[in-house]
């Protein structure tokens, strides 16, 4: 009965969810009768609106939704000076204290299906940074698409900001926990990239690369 009552619920305050204020606020409150964390995973294609946490902190004017995504707890999406957009296709899942900013020319985007767990960084600057359908991306992963000049005589942090022209992330790509991947990298489609690896190359597609920085070491089509 009150499994029931939980779904009806849910589907009556799903009709207003959205990324503002009050459709977070819908969010929340649609929420009540479902266990946090992943248990409100589900929400997100009550209504094909998608499910905004009212824990999440949205402050990005061209961001632009596919249907089902869902936006967990303490993610933030954040348009610094002269950003570019934000776009997140259908099915996407931005887990719990993740962070994707844009400023100074860099834009995301990431496509149908692509999860990411928990204190990812996308930190999108000067270049761009493109994630593919399918893509499964662990906890603490890092993307970076610029890098600090170094010049001499002049403060770190006074140093112009600069790109080797931003990251690609092919589709149904793996990283495991912890991974960073630098500036003027492609991953290719398929490929699996260790826990704690360095990305600072390229990676061909369907691939196995793992270590510091990291390096290809087996083919997927060599295991089986």
């Amino acid at each position: 009965m009150m499994e029931g009552v939980g779904r009806r619920w849910a589907r009556f305050w799903m009709r207003f969810s959205g990324p503002g204020r009050v459709g977070r606020f819908a969010c929340g409150v649609a929420g009540l009768f479902h266990p946090p964390f992943y248990g409100r995973v589900p929400l997100a294609s009550v209504r094909h609106r998608g499910y905004f946490s009212p824990k999440a902190t949205i402050h990005h004017d061209s961001l632009e939704l596919g249907g089902d995504v869902f936006i967990g707890d303490e993610v933030l999406i954040y348009r610094d000076h002269e950003g570019g957009g934000v776009t997140l296709g259908t099915g996407v899942h931005l887990h719990r204290g993740t962070v994707i900013q844009t400023g100074a020319g860099g834009r995301v985007w990431i496509g149908e299906g692509t999860h990411i767990q928990p204190r990812c960084q996308i930190s999108a600057y000067k270049g761009r940074i493109e994630i593919g359908y399918g893509v499964e991306i662990a906890p603490n992963c890092s993307f970076y698409s610029y890098d600090h000049e170094m010049k001499p005589g002049i403060p770190i942090g006074r140093q112009p900001l600069r790109s080797r022209g931003g990251i690609v992330i092919g589709n149904e790509v793996w990283l495991g926990v912890g991974v960073i991947v630098l500036d003027g990298v492609h991953i290719g489609d398929g490929s699996v990239v260790g826990a704690g690896s360095v990305v600072t190359s390229d990676i061909p597609e369907g691939s196995i690369a793992v270590g510091v920085p990291a390096r290809v070491v087996k083919r997927r089509d060599e295991i089986y």
